[in-house]
């Protein structure tokens, strides 16, 4: 009997611990993250915003981490993701601050998924936004989000190329991985 207690003890208390969620890292503490780990392997940070409902945040990643596409992503860029906008019954899924973070970067209220691109040092140098030609990084502009047609794709290209070593095959192969996103 003793041991049916312990045994029904030890379940409840793994059942309860493993079912137990982490809150997020706050939005500094995950672009402090991104930072360390940009300045140590020399690359920049892309940070993209997403939901869990969002399939548009979905193709994004598939995207990237497509076999044509992930050694260019991965050699180039530390990615890390922020939640936001996620539905109401798991707002506990977001990032602390992510709204403050956003706001200040001018790229609130975008729509899912949005992408900021930043060096090692947290500077930024691009944005998801397609902006009137010689409108500075802060304007606002239309929000690519997971680039499809292409005048997004060749918005997307224009990023990677200023802020990654980008070659023509990779341009090419992530150029056609993208535009597949359309259909």
């Amino acid at each position: 009997m003793k041991s049916r207690t312990w045994v029904l003890i030890l379940l409840c208390f793994l059942f309860f611990y493993g079912s137990a969620q982490h809150s997020p890292l706050s939005a500094d503490q995950t672009m402090q993250e991104a930072m360390q780990q940009a300045a140590k392997e020399k690359k920049n940070i892309m940070v993209i915003f997403h939901a869990s409902w969002c399939g548009w945040c979905r193709k994004m990643d598939s995207s990237i981490n497509d076999k044509t596409c992930k050694k260019f992503f991965d050699d180039n860029y530390v990615i890390m993701h922020m939640v936001a906008y996620e539905s109401a019954d798991k707002k506990t899924l977001e990032n602390p601050g992510v709204y403050q973070f956003l706001r200040k970067y001018n790229s609130d209220n975008l729509g899912l998924p949005s992408w900021l691109v930043f060096d090692k040092d947290g500077n930024l140098l691009a944005d998801s936004q397609i902006k009137p030609d010689g409108a500075s990084i802060t304007t606002k502009g239309e929000n690519v989000g997971c680039p499809a047609t292409p005048k997004e794709v060749a918005y997307f290209i224009d990023v990677l190329k200023k802020t990654g070593h980008l070659s023509a095959a990779q341009k090419a192969a992530v150029e056609k991985r993208f535009l597949q996103n359309e259909d």
